[in-house]
């Protein structure tokens, strides 16, 4: 195997970061323009709202969220701290944790998310002429299903 990857596969790699950092940059700052919390919070809050009403532990939170221990932590504390989550002892383990959303984070949330659509469609979706979104997309499905969770 050769220590440099092909010029094709350097420029899907390159190509990836450098769109996802231009969207997510572009996404962060329609939200910011708002008052809203920045994108990580929304992608948190949508994940302890798909919990339902038992909450989430943090450890399944991170591994959805890939994000390391530390950086959960902290953006708990700051989501709750916000008033859009609350941590609740676990039953099963005393020093265990349960993330629950409030009904303020829920309010949030769903004030986000128009901001987010509509930003992610004019970052992404205006760039991408006829069937080149759904043929990507399906690309990048096969991609990601090579790295099974």
């Amino acid at each position: 195997m050769s220590n440099s990857p092909n010029v094709s596969t350097f420029g899907v790699w390159t190509g990836l970061v450098r769109a996802t950092t231009r969207i997510q940059g572009e996404i962060e700052a329609a939200l910011k323009a708002e008052g809203l919390p920045p994108l990580g919070w929304y992608d948190a809050l949508w994940e302890i709202e798909k919990a339902g009403a038992d909450g989430i532990r943090p450890f399944v939170l991170q591994e959805r969220l890939l994000l390391p221990q530390y950086g959960l932590s902290r953006l708990i504390d700051r989501m709750a701290a916000s008033g859009y989550v609350e941590k609740r002892a676990c039953g099963e383990d005393g020093r265990g944790l349960i993330v629950h959303q409030t009904p303020a984070g829920v309010a949030v949330r769903a004030r986000m998310w128009p901001v987010y659509c509509t930003a992610l469609q004019v970052s992404l979706g205006t760039r991408l002429e006829g069937g080149v979104a759904a043929e990507l997309a399906e690309t990048l499905a096969k991609l990601a299903q090579a790295y099974p969770d």
